[in-house]
């Protein structure tokens, strides 16, 4: 069933309006908060997602005043940019490191070049989207089985010692989101319907959603958890006076969180796992603290943040 005359389907529609209601209320979070990087990788995401929704539900359309040549590259251009911000998506808001490779030059090569050099260039001169669509998907379709066996090591590798329930969950939950954008270049070989195809990918966009608000969720309980333990402190040791040496030391609220996880006895590695950080990035953290409070040690650390008059200090 289509929708105002045009050849957009109807189910294609209904997710686009839902997708953009969505992309509003997660931007206003955003502004509310623009630090909050994972927000603005899935608003990126999403935004992306509603572009190709539109574009793949309109064209081609003969009525519209476009080309018929510049509609099907928009629109098969609209899904290339959508598969290739995945891997950038993936290694950026999970921390996959292991993926850097594919999320800044892979893509690049493997994606971006084959839609430019066939459904760009060589679709333009000959018209011929057929051929276009036969051999500009050849390189993709082999890179996206490489890229899918990369995103298999990288969570993997991730969650290696992270073998509960919730995060088996979760392991699981990615490869649901990553295969049906995976599968696109066979969609495209295959011509398959645009209901069939927005089914799929967007299906695979709600699996992304859930993780993105599962991981949300997570993260606002720690700060909240966070905020109870520092008043816990003030009100049982103002003498103290933590958090002022916090304000003079002019540290950010995610240094605040993890010199709190110091002080619990917990190593970078746990840290990072309790905040959903790489121990990387934990320790990268830790120097800027070290710097800021002009100490070169956590025992250092520790005595100059947590020292009053009345308390000695820590012996290294």
């Amino acid at each position: 069933m289509l929708v105002f005359g045009t050849e957009m389907h109807l189910v294609t529609f209904v997710f686009v309006i839902l997708e953009t209601v969505m992309f509003f209320y997660q931007l206003f979070h955003y502004l509310y908060r623009p630090q909050d990087k994972q927000r603005l990788w899935y608003l990126i995401l999403l935004s992306l997602l509603i572009i190709y929704n539109i574009t793949g539900g309109l064209f081609p359309d003969p009525q519209l005043n476009i080309p018929i040549v510049t509609q099907n590259i928009i629109a098969y251009g609209s899904g290339f940019l959508m598969a290739s911000y995945f891997p950038y998506y993936f290694y950026k808001a999970f921390e996959l490191t292991r993926l850097r490779f594919h999320a800044l030059f892979g893509v690049p090569l493997f994606l971006i070049l084959p839609y430019i050099v066939f459904f760009v260039i060589a679709y333009s001169f000959n018209g011929n989207l057929e051929f276009a669509i036969r051999y500009g998907v050849i390189i993709p379709f082999f890179y996206s089985i490489v890229l899918l066996w990369a995103i298999t090591k990288a969570v993997m590798l991730k969650y290696r010692e992270r073998t509960n329930q919730n995060n088996t969950v979760e392991i699981l939950a990615v490869y649901c989101a990553v295969i049906p954008w995976a599968s696109m270049t066979l969609l495209s070989y295959f011509h398959a319907s645009q209901l069939f195809e927005v089914v799929i990918t967007n299906g695979g966009f709600i699996v992304i959603t859930v993780l993105f608000i599962s991981r949300a969720i997570t993260n606002a309980r720690i700060e909240y958890q966070r905020l109870l333990e520092l008043d816990s402190i003030s009100i049982v040791n103002p003498a103290s006076s933590a958090e002022d040496k916090y304000r003079d030391y002019q540290l950010t609220p995610r240094e605040i969180e993890i010199v709190q996880l110091i002080r619990e006895g917990h190593t970078y590695e746990k840290i990072g796992e309790k905040l959903f950080i790489s121990k990387r990035t934990v320790s990268k953290h830790v120097q800027n603290i070290f710097e800021k409070v002009g100490v070169t040690n956590k025992v250092e650390l520790l005595n100059k943040i947590d020292q009053s008059p009345n308390r000695p200090s820590i012996s290294a």
